[in-house]
């Protein structure tokens, strides 16, 4: 195998093992020697392609989470479509989508903002990069939604943007306290009823 691709497929495996520990365990939790173990690496190859787990954090939260996020929740923004349609759709079906050790470990980057989101300015602005690429692709859908008029002209894009993002993180976070999916069924209804708040008709 060329050196290249198996330095390639370590850095990956290193990447990949490290988001799932940090999913179930926690950032602060998961030593660089549970990632070995996990991984089956030496700390050698850990040390070759991340300086220290700070780095590692800040690969994961851009490679793998900001990825995860963007593929999910932004891209469909940019759809064709009524946007308010396109709106209810994602946010529903993206609930209903999430399989049950999903909903038991909640929401990846909202677990890493509650973790570790406070401690400091390289975190912060990592994962600060993710919210505001959601909130522009939303403010882009709300404001396309008024110009064609499906949207109350009255309204604030970028506070209806947090207030989706805030919501929908939010119920992430309140599934893991249950056992069944209720609390998202009641989400869902709740955001029919808000969506028909910021319609024009």
């Amino acid at each position: 195998m060329d050196q290249r691709l198996k330095s390639e497929l370590t850095r990956q495996l290193i990447l990949n093992e490290s988001f799932k520990l940090f999913y179930e365990n926690g950032f602060k939790t998961t030593s660089v020697d549970k990632i070995m173990k996990a991984t089956n690496l030496t700390k050698g190859a850990f040390y070759h392609h991340f300086e220290n787990k700070k780095a590692l954090g800040l690969a994961v939260i851009g490679l793998k989470l900001q990825k995860r996020v963007y593929e999910a929740m932004v891209a469909p923004l940019y759809g064709s479509g009524d946007a308010l349609e396109i709106l209810k759709t994602i946010f529903s079906v993206r609930l209903k989508s999430f399989t049950v050790y999903e909903k038991q470990h909640g929401c990846p980057a909202n677990n890493f903002i509650n973790e570790i989101g406070d401690q400091e300015f390289a975190y912060q602005n990592a994962l600060k990069r993710i919210i505001e690429e959601w909130k522009s692709a939303l403010v882009y859908v709300l404001d396309r939604g008024k110009t064609e008029g499906s949207v109350r002209k009255d309204i604030c894009s970028k506070s209806v943007a947090v207030y989706l993002i805030s919501a929908f993180e939010g119920v992430r976070g309140l599934r893991k306290l249950y056992d069944n999916d209720l609390i998202l069924d009641e989400y869902i209804s709740g955001l029919s009823l808000y969506i028909k708040q910021i319609s024009a008709s």
